[in-house]
This record gives structure tokens, C-alpha cells and sequence, in this order.
């Protein structure tokens, strides 16, 4: 087996691809090794197709497949923003798994974390991860989701905190709000989150700012300097879900109530969901983190 970076290419794009949907596309059959539960991180293919291309330039280091004669068998997409360590995608093909290939690939991406003083990790229900994240010093968060539609009787707000759509001139604001809540900016994540996200929402008001992601019936990432802008941003991508598409909101920790409090307002089911991992800081709040982009 050889470790070798995740290159800039779309050969490497999709066999990450490939790997990770071998992972979590679901139960495997009666014969095959168990795999892990399903991704709560999933993205449409031709996202995460760029994730991982623009990953592999703005984070050659954290970065790595495993292959074992040829063939991939693990993966970890990791980034640092500003001195905040995030993994992105962490995959070990089931009949790897229990070999040592987990562990060495996110020693090698912990590596290019050398010099940040926090760490932010999403990450499902699986035992693996877990363990994994633990070892890395990760505090584990229990996280739900909220799944349903969306019944609109309510959806009644104030409205006294404007919403707009948002777009590339609102960047600086993206990034100032992420530093007040995580520490770090996004930075470069946000161009692609733009081109690829099917909306994006705009708070700025002398009561605070923040913003959130949208793409069909999902909340994609939320942040917001107060709970009464967050839950107000919320509401409204809510509002903007398409009439028989299902809503999900994913990662809520128990510092999120104000988000469960919305989504049971409109009718949402909540979830177990997976977990967040955090070390040198708290969860951010008000906060929904992206699977994708942290």
C-alpha cells in the first residue's frame, strides 16, 4: 500500500468520488463487509467532484489517498483556514477497513495541521470515525437533523431583521462573521460554495449580521452573530423550500436550540445525526456547520 497526495485532476476527483459513494451509498450486501452508515455530508456529484479538485490546490498537504495496487482504498480531504484545521472527507473502503489505513491517513492530514490551534471535524454515525476523530483530540458533539416538509402556518416572523440574497460583493461580510464565530475565515471555500450552492442569504443590520447557504430543500451553512438573526435567516431559507421538496437542516449540537426550536415550529422531524468534533474551542454558536466546507 502507498500513501500518495490527492492531485488536481479530474482522474483523482473521480476516483475519490468513486470511493467515498463505495463507503457510504449504503447497506452493503449479504456478502460483503459492512459499511459505514450514510454520509450526512452528502453533495450533489458535480460538487463534490470540485471539492475535491479545489481542496487538492488550496490543500496539497492534507490531501491523501491510500491505493493498494492501483486501487484507492482510503481517502482524507483535509484544510486549514487561518489556524483552523478542518477534515472534509474521510473514507476507508470496508475491505481496508481494521488495517491501519484509517489511522494513516489522518496522521498524514494531522500533519498539515501542525501550527493551527483549533479543529472543527463533522463527521456520521460511525464507530470508526469516532475512534478516529477521539485519538486526534477531538471532543465528540452528539449532532441531530431536522427532515420534513415544511408546513408554512409556521413560518410567521416579524420580519424586523431584513433578508436578502446574497452574492460575491458580500464576501468580506462572510468572512468577518466567520472569524468572530470560528476563529477563522472561509476564504477561498466561499467562491466555490457560491458557484455551486443554489442560494445565498444576506442579514446586515444594526442588530447584526450573518448569512446562510441554500441548495433546494437544504440548509447547506449558517452563521450569524446573534441567535435572533440566526433563527431569522433560518426561517427564510426555510420559507424559500420549493412545495414538495423535503426539508433537512444537519449537525444541530445541543448549543443549537435555537434551530431546533424553528424547525419544530415548522414542523420538522429531528434526528440523530452523526457528530462534531471540535479541540482548541468551543462549538460556535449560532452555527450550522457545512459537512463540505466546515
Amino acid at each position: 500500500m502507498i500513501l500518495r497526495p490527492v492531485r488536481d485532476t479530474a482522474a483523482d476527483a473521480e476516483a475519490v468520488q468513486e470511493l467515498s459513494a463505495a463507503v457510504f451509498a449504503g447497506p452493503a450486501g449479504a456478502d460483503a463487509a459492512p459499511k459505514q452508515k450514510p454520509s450526512p455530508t452528502s453533495m450533489p456529484l458535480p460538487l463534490q467532484l470540485a471539492r475535491t479538485r479545489h481542496l487538492a490546490r488550496t490543500d496539497p498537504g492534507g490531501c491523501w489517498l491510500a491505493e493498494n495496487d492501483g486501487e484507492p482504498v482510503g481517502v482524507v480531504l483535509s484544510m486549514r483556514r487561518e489556524g483552523l484545521w478542518s477534515p472534509s472527507l474521510y473514507a476507508v473502503r470496508p475491505s481496508a477497513q481494521g488495517k491501519g489505513v484509517g489511522r494513516l491517513l489522518l496522521e498524514r492530514a494531522a500533519a498539515h495541521a501542525r501550527g493551527c490551534l483549533r479543529g472543527m471535524a463533522c463527521a456520521p454515525d460511525s464507530p470508526a470515525a469516532a475512534r478516529r476523530y477521539r485519538l486526534a483530540g477531538f471532543t465528540l458533539h452528539p449532532a441531530m437533523r431536522l427532515a420534513g416538509r415544511v408546513d408554512r402556518t409556521g413560518l410567521l416572523d416579524p420580519g424586523d431583521v431584513p433578508v436578502h440574497p446574497g452574492n460575491a460583493t458580500h464576501l468580506h461580510l462572510l468572512d468577518s462573521v466567520d472569524r468572530r464565530l470560528r476563529g477563522s475565515a472561509h476564504g477561498p471555500d466561499h467562491e466555490l460554495m457560491l458557484g455551486h450552492f443554489e442560494e445565498l442569504l444576506i442579514a446586515d443590520a444594526l442588530a447584526g449580521s450573518g448569512y446562510c447557504y441554500r441548495d433546494g430543500g437544504a440548509v447547506k451553512l449558517l452563521a450569524a452573530t446573534s441567535k435572533r438573526i440566526a433563527a431569522r435567516l433560518l426561517r427564510e431559507a426555510l420559507a424559500r423550500v420549493p412545495d414538495g421538496v423535503e426539508a433537512r437542516v444537519e449537525f444541530l449540537t445541543a448549543e443549537q436550540e435555537w434551530a431546533l426550536d424553528v424547525g419544530l415550529e415548522v414542523g420538522l422531524t429531528p434526528g440523530a445525526g452523526g457528530f462534531v468534533g471540535v479541540r482548541g474551542m468551543r462549538p460556535p454558536m449560532p452555527y450550522l456547520p457545512s459537512g463540505a466546507f466546515l
